[in-house]
């Protein structure tokens, strides 16, 4: 009789894991830097085609960045990740909801902290306080819906080909960018109402601020912003 031979066992290298595989800090930060970008796309295209003008519409002092449209992005998916199967129209009223009520947040947060508005739809039909209408919650519907059935999925696959180590590198250098530009957009903000309200500079701070950020070069970044105070 011949012998059996006894097959070698075949050892399998557990696979690595691909960048941002779940929705966990990585792919939502990649959402939200997205998200930022495209929402000034948006902005600026809405301009040229509605108003025939160009305008910076940054959120932020550098770079085409506006973080409302990138947590907007966040939210979004994030209150969507587990409602795909659900009909179109659900979808949709879902994020006119969900989005019309963030944009009236973002906005009275806006004025409480720092004591400005940067739109008012106080002269528009259907609007809430001015912080949010049914044209635009309508609009948050019809992107939402976009976002969940075609954009995020194509997205979600482009960002989990970065290869995984230069994918954490990137995350935590425009994390730590992004953390400092809000910080310093923030700063510059609160003392351009100050001076507004006559608020002398009484630190090294409050004078860098001045120097740096004047009224001249706030208006640029933000055209449409006032003070409320």
């Amino acid at each position: 009789m011949k012998r059996l031979q006894r097959r070698p066992d075949i050892v399998v290298k557990p696979k690595r894991n691909g960048f941002a595989q779940e929705l966990g800090f990585y792919k939502l930060f990649w959402v939200f830097f997205i998200g930022s970008i495209a929402g000034v796309l948006i902005e600026t295209a809405y301009c040229l085609i509605w108003g025939n003008t160009f305008e910076i519409r940054w959120g932020v002092i550098y770079g085409p960045f506006n973080p409302v449209y990138g947590f907007g992005a966040v939210v979004i998916t994030f209150v969507l990740s587990k409602l795909t199967k659900v009909r179109d129209l659900w979808i949709f009223l879902i994020c006119m909801f969900v989005g019309g009520t963030y944009e009236y947040l973002c906005s009275l947060m806006q004025e409480l902290v720092f004591g400005t508005i940067s739109w008012d739809y106080n002269n528009t039909q259907f609007n809430f306080s001015g912080r949010t209408n049914l044209l635009y919650a309508m609009c948050w519907g019809l992107l939402g819906l976009a976002w969940v059935r075609y954009i995020y999925p194509k997205l979600s696959g482009l960002i989990e080909k970065i290869p995984l180590d230069i994918g954490k590198v990137l995350t935590w250098t425009f994390f730590v960018f992004m953390i400092l530009n809000m910080t310093i957009s923030g700063f510059a903000i609160w003392r351009q109402v100050d001076r507004k309200a006559g608020v002398p500079s009484s630190n090294w701070l409050t004078q860098f601020l001045d120097e740096t950020y004047p009224d001249e070069f706030l208006k640029h970044i933000y055209p449409n912003m006032k003070c409320v105070k």
